[in-house]
C-alpha cells in the first residue's frame, strides 16, 4: 500500500465467512456493514461472494475478507471448499423463524469439518426488528451460544443494529489471539506467514483462554 505509512508495515488479511440457512439475511449483513444498503427484495445468493472492508485496531489495518455464501442445500457441495482458510465465522439464524435456530448446530458441524476447530464464531440472531414475530428468545440465543463456547449478539440488518458491532467483535478477537501469540513467543523466520503486507493470518490453536471474560460467551477462543 503505497499511502500506508512505513511505521504501519504490518497489514493483516482475515478472512471470514457467513453461514447459515437461506434467507436468515446474510447478504444483508454484508451489504449494510460494507456499504451501508439493505435490499428488502434481495435474491438467494447463488455459490459465494466476497467482499472486503477495511477496519482501524491500536494503529493497525485490518483488511477483513468478509465471503457469503449459498444456504440452500443444493450449492453446499460447492461452497464447501471455501471455509479453507477462515479464522472467523458469523453463524446467522433468523429469530423469526425457529428451524433457522434449529440448524445451528449443523452449521457448527459443517465449519468445523471443512476448517480450523478454533474458528472465532460468533452466533448472530438476525432480524430483531421482527420481534412481534419472534419465534426464538434471545435468553435462548445466549444459552446456546454459551453451551458451544460462541460470542453472541441480536442484529438486525433492515435498521442496523449491531450490525458493525457483530463483524467487529470477530476481527477484534481474531487480532486479540494473534497479538498474544506475537506477544509470547516472539516470531522467529519460520512463524513469519502470520505477518506481513497482504499475507493471511493464519491462527494455530494453542488452548489460549485469556480475555476479557466479558467480552465472549463460553470463552472460546482459537
Amino acid at each position: 500500500m503505497d499511502n500506508y505509512s512505513e511505521e504501519k508495515t504490518e497489514d493483516y488479511l482475515f478472512k471470514i465467512v457467513l453461514i447459515g440457512d437461506s434467507a436468515v439475511g446474510k447478504s444483508n449483513l454484508l451489504a449494510r456493514f460494507a456499504r451501508d444498503e439493505f435490499y428488502p427484495n434481495s435474491k438467494s445468493t447463488i455459490g459465494v461472494e466476497f467482499q472486503t472492508q477495511k477496519i482501524g485496531i491500536n494503529g493497525k489495518e485490518i483488511k477483513a475478507q468478509i465471503w457469503d455464501t449459498a444456504g440452500q442445500e443444493r450449492f453446499r457441495a460447492v461452497t464447501s471448499a471455501y471455509y479453507r482458510g477462515a479464522v472467523g465465522a458469523l453463524l446467522v439464524y433468523d429469530i423469526s423463524r425457529r428451524q433457522t435456530f434449529d440448524s445451528v448446530g449443523k452449521w457448527l458441524n459443517e465449519l468445523h469439518t471443512h476448517s480450523d476447530m478454533n474458528v472465532v464464531t460468533i452466533l448472530v440472531g438476525n432480524k430483531s426488528d421482527l420481534n412481534d414475530a419472534r419465534e426464538v428468545s434471545t435468553a435462548e440465543g445466549k444459552a446456546l451460544a454459551e453451551t458451544q463456547g460462541l460470542f453472541f449478539m441480536e442484529t438486525s440488518a433492515l435498521d442496523s443494529s449491531n450490525v458493525a458491532a457483530a463483524f467487529q467483535t470477530v476481527v477484534r478477537e481474531i487480532y486479540s489471539i494473534l497479538s498474544r501469540k506475537v506477544m509470547s513467543t516472539e516470531l522467529t523466520k519460520q512463524d513469519a506467514p502470520l505477518m506481513g503486507n497482504g499475507k493471511t493470518v493464519v491462527l494455530h490453536g494453542d488452548g489460549g483462554q485469556d480475555g476479557d471474560a466479558e467480552s465472549r460467551n463460553g470463552g472460546r477462543c482459537c
